[in-house]
């Protein structure tokens, strides 16, 4: 149980980490990262608006308590990593650019796997089984 436990918080925290820090990136429309959004095709406002959804999301990883807003949050990084990946493969990116993307959602999904009780929504479908 103490190593599923630790598990969940080391790959919890790598998450939000990246989550957090690369969220500071585009919310302040750093250089580097305004250069990479304009090589994908996108504008800088969907920078920063991609840059607060991964700073409520990296912190809604740490809070306590309100598990279907955790699920949201999972499913919603997991669509940013992946999406990452396939813009990054689809306009010739480096790549690092593709396959750092799975790994981070390798990551999440330990996250989510190992996440504790208090941390789930509940059963799917109760009762059934």
């Amino acid at each position: 149980m103490k190593a599923k436990t630790i598990g969940y918080w080391v790959s919890t925290g790598i998450v939000a980490f990246l989550l957090i820090s690369g969220g500071l990136m585009q919310v302040t429309v750093q250089q580097g990262n305004a250069e990479g959004f304009a090589k994908l095709g996108y504008p800088v406002y969907f920078m920063v608006m991609l840059g607060v959804w991964k700073l409520l999301g990296g912190l809604t990883l740490l809070v306590p308590r309100f598990p279907r807003v955790k699920e949201w949050a999972y499913a919603g990084i997991f669509i940013d990593f992946s999406s990452a990946a396939v813009a990054s493969a689809a306009c010739g990116g480096a790549a690092w650019h593709i396959v750092m993307p799975i790994v981070c959602s390798g990551i999440l999904f330990a996250s989510w796997a190992l996440r504790p009780e208090s941390r789930k929504l509940g059963e799917l479908f109760p009762g059934k089984g």
